[in-house]
């Protein structure tokens, strides 16, 4: 295969998926791995795709239509997901009980926490173990497993879920917007999210400021059913919200 068309492959497969890893790439083209990595950098010097740590993303995929993997989800928007996410451990108080959703900006308050008399519940395995790592009280949901997202989802994980009432809960989305909502990709995992929130008394909705006013596949909860912890906004509409809290 003619380098070009190995480029033109490489485009191809991670436009059709919306974002691929480089061990995946390696598989399908059977080529070694410091040349797909040489390739993704001279795609994404074409401005082709965007290469991010593990794999690479498409162009014209903003992440609101198909979900990505973890590993290359982690590395987008890092330093805004941080300060949202310093920001909403500290909202934390002792004697919570705490449901913490799936995603990379709510996997990232684990490492802020502080309040260790607090009783935290999540659907997500990686979180379930970073909070058991650090001491922390956890309860796990069971049900189906998502691999892409490692979200537990399904009719189980909503069997789980209808014990509980949650003071406070943090969730991912991506997709905000003022008259749609809150949005994700996935039926089943918008359903988790959707039940979950309906069972807290205190919701807070974590999102960089790229997910704001963009509308995903299929929608979890309304505008004003949480307040949402982002980062500096430009559309003076949204910084006017009651509801939105913008962290420096």
């Amino acid at each position: 295969m003619l380098v070009e068309e190995r480029m033109e492959e490489i485009v191809r497969l991670v436009e059709s998926r919306g974002s691929m890893q480089i061990q995946e790439l390696i598989e399908r083209l059977g080529i070694s791995e410091s040349t797909i990595r040489r390739d993704l950098n001279v795609l994404d010097r074409k401005g082709l795709l965007t290469k991010v740590h593990g794999g690479a993303i498409a162009i014209r995929n903003s992440g609101l239509h198909n979900d990505s993997f973890v590993e290359i989800r982690e590395d987008i928007n890092r330093d805004e997901k941080n300060r949202i996410a310093r920001y909403a451990a500290s909202l934390i108080k002792a004697g919570d009980m705490v449901y913490l959703d799936s995603g990379t900006t709510t996997g990232h308050m684990i490492d802020y926490l502080t309040q260790e008399h607090a009783v935290f519940v999540t659907n997500a395995i990686m979180h379930a173990r970073k909070l058991a790592a650090r001491g922390f009280q956890v309860h796990l949901a069971g049900g189906e497993l998502k691999p892409v997202t490692e979200a537990i989802v399904g009719e189980e994980a909503l069997d789980f879920l209808e014990k509980y009432h949650f003071t406070r809960g943090f969730w991912g989305a991506n997709g905000v917007e003022k008259t749609v909502g809150f949005t994700t990709p996935g039926v089943r995992e918008a359903k988790v999210k959707e039940y979950s929130m309906k069972h807290c008394s205190e919701c807070y909705v974590l999102c960089d400021s790229s997910k704001i006013s963009k509308i995903s596949m299929v929608k979890f909860g309304s505008f004003g059913d949480a307040r949402i912890i982002t980062t500096a906004l430009k559309d003076e509409e949204y910084r006017r919200c009651e509801n939105v809290i913008q962290v420096s």
